[in-house]
């Protein structure tokens, strides 16, 4: 008797939903040593997507993030970005792209100004180059007047007052880094924004806040957010497709109802009051 072949995989409901992926990771696994951090994971974003990745500590989602920013590269399987192969690509080639990211422990340069800080995010686009900056050509004047005034404009975008415009960063409240952290990751012109952790640390107010700003973002300038994160009121109100991992499998993926309901979700991570 003929054996039936195997049932093909389906395709994640993220990037099914126009068609196709902005960006697609495929039997992505993470191995450190004996450690299998990420185990034969597929997903997908859809353009113009509110996404989330959810699970306990220590599920893999970090280092799934850090996969898809070139961080780390993966053991096995493959990450592509507007069908481009991105496997184990250098960060900043991948920002060039149009990835951008942000990290659950903020990382901006403290003795900067929330200016500079979002002028270091244009690296990428600048055209002046080291030797053009070190002489202070007009070309690069030009361009650092440029890259000053879109600086101020991403940071009103994301809600600073222009009064902590050119404060040092190490004096500004958490809620601000935060929002200049965004501003800079904008900065580089991303199809694809990943968000690490963005309410952790702010109050239900600016979590709020921020939860209307991702939906802002997506509309108004046609951006795709992936988001880690551990506030459920949050996930469950912004993201348009959850997926969930759990020791590094992907234990399931949906709408925000159907995680809601998931029993396997539940037990994991949820807790059993998450579905009342």
């Amino acid at each position: 008797m003929t054996p039936e072949p195997a049932p093909e995989k389906a395709q994640p409901a993220a990037a099914a939903a126009n068609g196709s992926a902005l960006l697609a990771a495929k039997d992505v696994s993470k191995i450190f040593g004996g450690l299998v951090a990420v185990d034969d994971v597929s997903f997908g974003i859809a353009p113009r997507s509110i996404v989330s990745i959810i699970g306990p500590n220590g599920a893999g989602k970090t280092t799934f993030f850090n996969m898809l920013t070139g961080l780390y590269k993966p053991s096995i399987g493959t990450i592509t970005f507007e069908r481009q192969d991105i496997t184990g690509r250098r960060p900043d080639r991948i920002t060039a792209l149009g990835v951008a990211r942000t990290f659950q422990n903020i990382r901006l340069f403290a003795t900067m100004s929330a200016v500079e800080n979002v002028m270091v995010g244009q690296h990428a686009r600048m055209r002046a180059g080291m030797f053009g900056a070190i002489l202070r050509t007009p070309a690069a004047r030009k361009e650092e007047r440029r890259v000053r005034e879109h600086a101020r404009e991403m940071l009103d975008y994301v809600g600073l007052k222009p009064a902590a415009f050119d404060q040092i960063a190490a004096n500004l409240s958490y809620g601000d880094q935060r929002r200049v952290e965004i501003a800079r990751a904008l900065a580089s012109d991303p199809r694809l924004l990943l968000l690490d952790e963005p309410t952790a640390g702010m109050n239900p107010n600016e979590s709020a806040r921020l939860t209307e700003f991702m939906v802002k973002l997506r509309d108004e300038r046609d951006v795709a957010i992936l988001l880690i994160e551990h506030d459920m009121r949050v996930v469950m109100g912004v993201s348009e497709h959850i997926t969930v991992l759990d020791h590094g499998h992907k234990i399931a993926e949906g709408r925000p109802q159907e995680i809601r309901e998931d029993e396997r979700v539940i037990e994991a991570y949820l807790g059993k009051a998450a579905g009342d």
